[in-house]
């Protein structure tokens, strides 16, 4: 006898601190219980026969509500119940992820005499993730970048932008970004608001991030996807540098677009190879 239900995400994944109420036909609260850690509800109270309604809350979700009916044994299976976050957008399950490099790629686009475009990325950095289980808006990302590890292809150009003319990267060897606070901004979408330094410079930079699911991988292990851009201006942070062709036109344009391709393991460190 009792009731029993599942609690989860809509990818899945189980929502530990769900609390669920049950109510008759009166509104009278005949029932209480709390979600595990699996978010399963097991509660082993005695209920009369008949129809009840099922509330379903969470801190950050939206409230869900089911009907349910007691049997003559007592015993109310309500199934599965999908919550869905605030605001319908949905992010990974709480705590921490590591970011693995191997699998992820960190870009940057730059115009080039006003009609094509030069593609450059970072090979060596390093970042975390901590989704927040309670506030998601509180979810927290940190990343380190090697300033030298600039990859677009060709070594002399390479050299140049480690050079004082671009990155400097004997004086400032990293590129840091720190998170301030994250906003929902759609389904499956958010901005991350945050700090990115870079030349010794820090200016406020917000990424535009799309969430593109969650899964098992073949390892063992829990990843994350995510896509994420931003537009920095130049001169924000002393790239001053530049060249003028012909017609006034010049070399590299004052935009750089970041472009952020990440796959995150869940827990706080990568898997041993």
């Amino acid at each position: 006898m009792g009731l029993t239900a599942r609690i989860r995400t809509r990818d899945g994944w189980a929502v530990s601190h769900a609390v669920v109420t049950m109510t008759d036909m009166a509104g009278r609260q005949v029932l209480r219980a709390e979600a595990d850690a699996e978010g399963a509800v097991r509660d082993a109270t005695a209920l009369t026969p008949g129809a009840y309604t099922v509330i379903v809350t969470a801190v950050g979700y939206a409230p869900a509500a089911a009907s349910s009916l007691v049997t003559a044994s007592g015993r109310a299976e309500v199934g599965t119940v999908t919550l869905a976050r605030q605001g319908g957008a949905e992010l990974p399950p709480p705590g921490p992820w590591t970011v693995d490099p191997a699998h992820s790629t960190v870009g940057a686009v730059a115009q080039h005499l006003g009609i094509s475009s030069v593609r450059g990325r970072f090979t060596e950095f390093a970042a975390s993730v901590e989704i927040a289980p309670d506030d998601v808006t509180k979810s927290r990302v940190e990343a380190v970048i090697r300033a030298a590890s600039i990859d677009t292809g060709n070594g002399m150009r390479d050299a140049h932008l480690r050079s004082a003319d671009f990155l400097d990267v004997e004086a400032h060897p990293e590129i840091t970004y720190r998170s301030t606070g994250v906003s929902a901004a759609g389904t499956d979408r958010w901005t991350v608001h945050g700090d990115l330094s870079l030349r010794g410079i820090v200016r406020p930079v917000d990424l535009d991030l799309a969430c593109l699911g969650t899964g098992a991988d073949p390892w063992g292990g829990t990843r994350a996807a995510f896509r994420a851009t931003a537009d920095l201006h130049r001169e924000d942070f002393a790239l001053t540098y530049n060249q003028v062709v012909q017609a006034g036109i010049a070399a590299i344009g004052t935009t750089l677009r970041v472009e952020l391709d990440i796959q995150a393991v869940q827990g706080e460190s990568l898997p041993q190879a």
